[in-house]
């Protein structure tokens, strides 16, 4: 009688988190192969661990969102004593800047997708999940009610730099937003 390996999730994680820095850092491959080697295994056993290379491609991108949401979050935060309109500036230079643009490639590329192959209801996910976070903080200068006009300004800008590259175009752009925001200390 014949006893086959047991699956080991350990291994499974671990080529996982590889397999999710590689695609953090040179996108999303169409084949498998990129992934094997920077995991330093084959394809074959990305195929043992994960069943399909779509399973794998949205476990990597499941974990993928995972991470962003921890970073994002953390740097829209409300902090005690700090302005949210300072908040939200420096949050912008997270989001943009060289660990959250990473983020941002990839997902971009995800909402392109119109078949949402992938992830399925992946650009209603990425859009609402956000408004919590900006509610609770902008609720600390009277006006939750701006979430929705804040992300959508973000989705904007951010779409606006992927296609341009100008960052102190847009960097000033949001820059003036914030400040339309009301001055820090006032609630309007």
């Amino acid at each position: 009688m014949a006893v086959g390996r047991r699956r080991q999730p350990e291994i499974a994680e671990r080529l996982l988190d590889a397999c999710t820095d590689a695609a953090l850092a040179g996108g999303l491959p169409d084949r498998l192969e990129p992934l094997a080697t920077a995991t330093g295994t084959s394809p074959r056993m990305l195929l043992y661990h994960f069943g399909t290379k779509e399973a794998l491609l949205r476990a990597v991108l499941q974990r993928a969102r995972h991470r962003q949401r921890q970073e994002f979050e953390a740097l829209l935060r409300v902090r005690p004593g700090e302005d949210y309109r300072t908040t939200l500036a420096r949050a912008w230079s997270g989001m943009t800047g060289p660990s959250g643009h990473r983020y941002l490639q990839m997902f971009g590329r995800l909402r392109e997708d119109a078949e949402q192959r992938l992830w399925p209801g992946f650009r209603r996910e990425a859009t609402t999940d956000w408004l919590a976070p900006l509610e609770a903080g902008l609720r600390t200068i009277g006006r939750p009610e701006l979430a929705t006009l804040v992300l959508a300004v973000v989705r904007g800008l951010v779409m606006d730099l992927d296609a341009t590259a100008d960052t102190a175009r847009v960097d000033r752009a949001f820059a003036d937003f914030v400040a339309s925001l009301g001055a820090p200390g006032s609630s309007r």
